[in-house]
């Protein structure tokens, strides 16, 4: 930092910063630990003195100190015939100041109380605070660009203070700061961006407050509700955990700005995929990397080096799905140190808030930081459990069908699956002869290489494959554990473009997702098409003899099969036990490698929705989601 730039006179330093960030915080603990401080200056009011520094010694539990402010009451508005006016009824306002971590004054203050130096709250006491929010650069620059420099190149955009309390405030600091310079040899004052050239201008002209200090209200010291932690704090809620953290274990912290969101990204993978279990998407490493240079690219669009939580959020939706999009953001929420505080909770809003006595009051920020632009993103969330737990005992077990998009969705991969095991059926009857005047299925490569010396070429010759096959079974998850797919059932077609299908699957009572629709996940399935009616699988004695789900499918497809051939379509080829139960029936497996599709298509086509009725499909649009 600048020896110069950055001074008022030589005894008094400022530093100005970005309220509410994390890297601004680290570069104020590198500043006052690299230097010799004996007072510290921060732009509040004396007031809040004491609770805030109260505050402090509970973090890393996040508080507020809290200041009500008078109801603003207007003259001109009453008359002697008027009626008496409630004002009660007008909003209330406080101001506050939050105790965060990576708030820059709170871990000025923090280390100037561990440090035992003097501190002192130089701002005008003001019964009605009228806070000034700016946008302002992404903090992140300060990393690789000194602080004197990053406060130079913003320097001139810096709008000029509008007439009235700003003005009063800067002046009272300015005022506040020669007094200090009296007492104190060396002050380090910490401030706004948005502030400082104003301060210096005040405390060169020496220019004295137009008014005096108001009358205030106490303070108060409110425990934050965790839900709601995200509209209190300048980094997000995991971020500032991971900063605490580090500060406690003694980690480096330098690049948590950027190192903390990838953390919080794997986290919120870890947490998707425990909690969804198979139905999860596979978030790979390359799928993550393919997401990161994503959020990276939203970033720049809008003009930021790191990005907010609206870019990650919207980036894991269209990734990942609203289902990793909604976690990640449960994720971003959790704050790790929620200990006990001995202080009433509040429930903190955008510029509102929720009081112990349940009074909605505006909320107006001690320390404004970047102004905030609240957007919104469609994202269908999963209902709570007493409600999953009401839809399931209002259930009715005699009235259940499928969902047709999702059934269409299935048929169709039921066809694709027909038509490459008819290929390779095919494939077993193709033949390689000399060409003469037609290049036939294409040139033959491999044998026309083979006769380079004779000069001759080659031509493949596909006849059209004999037979045909009716029944395609599909092993999702082989070898399958009964314990995981309870559910066994046989489904007879609606209509001629539908399958018979028998299969076994996820039960659908334990994850219920609107009043009547609930969510199963195949575990194998097997299909007849044409469709005609059979007994049901699961309850046909004479497939009893199986060991296995698979092997019952396996047994009753090559059972009612019309047709010499059965697709088989698994990650496995069949072993020599399939097909001696195969022949058994007279039948051969045309193996389908199910690694050949992709594994996101697959785990989409394995969940599928039970509806409670046809009558539900009227409105499960509105309630059936993907992973």
């Amino acid at each position: 930092m600048s020896s110069d730039f950055l001074k008022f006179s030589p005894k008094i330093t400022v530093l100005p910063i970005i309220h509410g960030s994390g890297d601004f915080a680290i570069e104020i603990r590198r500043v006052m630990l690299s230097q010799s401080f004996d007072c510290l200056a921060v732009p509040l009011p004396p007031s809040f003195q004491a609770d805030v520094e109260r505050a402090i010694a509970f973090l890393p539990g996040i508080t507020a100190v809290i200041q009500p402010e008078p109801g603003a009451f207007a003259s001109d508005d009453w008359t002697p015939d008027s009626e008496d006016d409630d004002t009660d009824d007008e909003p209330k306002a406080c101001s506050y100041v939050p105790i965060d971590p990576c708030q820059g004054v709170i871990a000025a203050l923090r280390i100037a109380l561990q440090e035992r130096m003097h501190r002192a709250f130089i701002d005008l006491e003001t019964a009605q605070f009228r806070p000034i929010e700016a946008s302002l650069p992404d903090p992140y620059a300060v990393k690789q660009t000194a602080a004197d420099k990053f406060a130079a190149a913003l320097l001139p955009a810096i709008p000029p203070l509008p007439a009235g309390q700003p003005v009063d405030r800067i002046r009272k600091m300015a005022q506040r700061l020669h007094e200090l310079e009296t007492e104190y040899s060396s002050i380090l004052f910490v401030c706004s961006i948005m502030d400082w050239p104003w301060v210096k201008d005040a405390y060169t002209e020496q220019t004295k407050p137009s008014r005096e200090d108001d009358l205030v209200e106490d303070t108060q010291i409110l425990t934050c509700d965790p839900q709601t932690l995200t509209f209190l704090l300048g980094e997000l809620p995991y971020v500032t955990g991971l900063y605490e953290r580090a500060r406690f274990e003694l980690e480096n912290d330098e690049n948590l700005s950027i190192d903390g969101i990838k953390e919080m990204v794997l986290a919120g993978r870890d947490r998707y995929q425990t909690e969804l279990g198979q139905r999860a998407r596979k978030i790979s490493p390359k799928l993550l990397g393919t997401y990161f240079q994503y959020v990276r690219n939203l970033a720049l669009v809008e003009r930021r080096m790191t990005p907010d939580l609206y870019t990650l959020i919207v980036a894991a939706q269209q990734i990942g799905g609203d289902q990793f999009a909604i976690h990640l953001m449960e994720t971003a929420y959790d704050y790790p140190y929620l200990d006990l505080m001995p202080f009433p909770t509040f429930k903190m809003g955008t510029d509102r808030a929720q009081l112990p006595d349940g009074d909605l009051v505006d909320m107006k920020n001690r320390l404004p930081g970047q102004a905030r632009h609240w957007r919104s993103c469609q994202i269908n969330p999963l209902p709570p459990k007493p409600q999953q737990q009401e839809w399931k005992m209002g259930w009715n077990p005699f009235g259940q069908c499928s969902w047709p998009s999702e059934d269409v969705a299935i048929e169709k991969f039921r066809t694709h699956i027909k038509d490459a095991a008819l290929a390779i059926m095919g494939n077993d009857l193709a033949r390689t002869e000399k060409f003469s005047a037609s290049m036939k299925d294409g040139l033959d490569i491999r044998e026309t290489l083979r006769n380079w010396h004779t000069g001759d070429l080659f031509v493949k010759v596909l006849p059209p494959a004999k037979g045909s096959l009716d029944c395609v079974i599909m092993l999702f998850d082989s070898p399958a554990d009964p314990r995981d797919y309870p559910w066994r059932i046989t489904w007879h077609a609606e209509h001629h473009d539908e399958s018979t299908l028998a299969l076994f699957a996820s039960n659908f009572h334990e994850e219920m997702v609107g009043p009547g629709i609930a969510l199963a996940t195949y575990g194998g399935a097997m299909f007849l098409f044409p469709p005609r009616p059979i007994e049901d699988v699961w309850q046909d004695r004479q497939f009893n003899f199986a060991d296995t789900l698979e092997e019952r499918l396996i047994a009753a497809g090559c059972f009612h099969s019309t047709y010499k051939h059965v697709a088989i379509l698994s990650y496995q080829a069949p072993g020599a036990g399939w097909r001696r139960l195969a022949k058994q029936y007279g039948r051969k497996l045309v193996h389908i490698p199910l690694g050949r599709f992709s594994q996101e298509m697959i785990q989409q086509l394995r969940m599928f929705h039970v509806l409670n009725g046809k009558h539900v499909r009227s409105y499960a649009a509105h309630f059936i989601r993907k992973a």
